[in-house]
């Protein structure tokens, strides 16, 4: 932030559980604004991303004592990491997959990065997030991610995806 004053304080917490700690609490303490405020704000916001690593940017504000928070979504491949249980990717991708998620678990992760998406179609997001399945050694609905890509382009499955107006 470019105003004069202010503080931004930018750190990976895990979701749902900052704390008063490093890194929040010794960076914001200093602007005397309630870490306590600061941290139930941060849990609450990144509350859905239970257990992943969460970016967030602090914006602070010592004269006001006012704070914002800006939670960034988790990478696309910690999302369905999430999703399948697992701790890792495949080192051998597909010949040795990680788990398999369904259609509407990769929809979710859609949903989780919107943002990132905004300037995709529903379809090509979802495509999108398969690809990264792919890359992590998950299959989707027991298939390689490129088949169900491919059934995707063929309409196979407009009843299960439908564009928001």
């Amino acid at each position: 932030m470019s105003e004069k004053g202010k503080v931004v304080v930018k750190a990976l917490v895990t979701g749902g559980a900052a704390s008063g700690g490093p890194p929040i609490g010794p960076a914001v303490g200093p602007t005397g604004i309630n870490i306590k405020d600061v941290v139930d704000e941060v849990n609450a916001k990144t509350m859905v991303f239970k257990g992943l690593t969460v970016p967030v940017r602090i914006e602070c504000d010592p004269e006001t004592k006012q704070f914002e928070i800006f939670i960034e979504t988790p990478s696309t491949a910690s999302l369905l990491l999430k999703e399948i249980g697992a701790v890792k990717g495949s080192d051998a991708n597909l010949e040795n997959p990680i788990g398999d998620l369904t259609l509407e678990q990769v929809m979710s992760v859609v949903q989780a990065k919107k943002e990132k998406y905004m300037d995709k179609t529903l379809k090509n997001s979802i495509k999108s997030v398969l690809g990264t399945a792919l890359s992590i050694g998950a299959t989707v609905e027991g298939l390689d991610p490129r088949v169900i890509q491919k059934k995707i382009e063929e309409g196979e499955y407009d009843d299960r995806i439908k564009e928001e107006a």
